[in-house]
């Protein structure tokens, strides 16, 4: 089982997302992360899909798509250089004064940008790659366990240019 990579250009109408999960779901596959947006062609979308299978399965996905009405392009990322971030908020809650220094100085090395704070929380951006974000998680919750909030919105990808 390895982690795999998909990039799919798609019609950009309304049901196209639920129809793509929609075939994922009803094969059983579990997806690890799904994004879509609007490319600069407004008539398509672009979805970066992440999920956990073996080879096999993984070709049948890719057919599977391919013979979806609605995608244009099915590219596969597994195996080629690409550019990948996520994007994660962190709300930490019941913030003493001390807490609030320690965060911005974590903020500071962990080159976190502080969007929003009050008397007694922060909001954190973090735009990293999804292994980067899971270890800023950890540091946060070893220091202030049961007091954070995450919201990942997954991840999005590009290759990287030929040299």
């Amino acid at each position: 089982m390895k982690k795999r990579w998909i990039s799919l250009y798609v019609e950009n109408e309304v049901g196209v997302l639920a129809k793509i999960s929609g075939l994922f779901s009803g094969k059983s596959y579990n997806l690890d992360s799904l994004t879509v947006g609007t490319t600069e062609d407004s008539t398509i979308s672009r979805m970066t899909i992440c999920l956990t299978s073996d080879d096999q399965t993984f070709e049948q996905i890719k057919k599977q798509l391919n013979r979806s009405v609605e995608v244009i392009k099915v590219v596969d990322l597994s195996f080629v250089p690409i550019h990948m971030k996520e994007l994660m908020f962190i709300r930490i809650s019941n913030c003493t004064e001390n807490d609030k220094i320690d965060i911005f100085r974590i903020a500071q090395v962990y080159d976190l940008k502080v969007i929003d704070y009050d008397m007694s929380s922060c909001i954190l951006e973090c735009i990293k790659s999804s292994d980067e974000n899971d270890g800023v998680i950890k540091l946060l919750n070893k220091n202030y366990c049961n007091r954070i909030e995450v919201v990942r919105g997954g991840n999005v990808a590009i290759e990287a240019l030929k040299i």
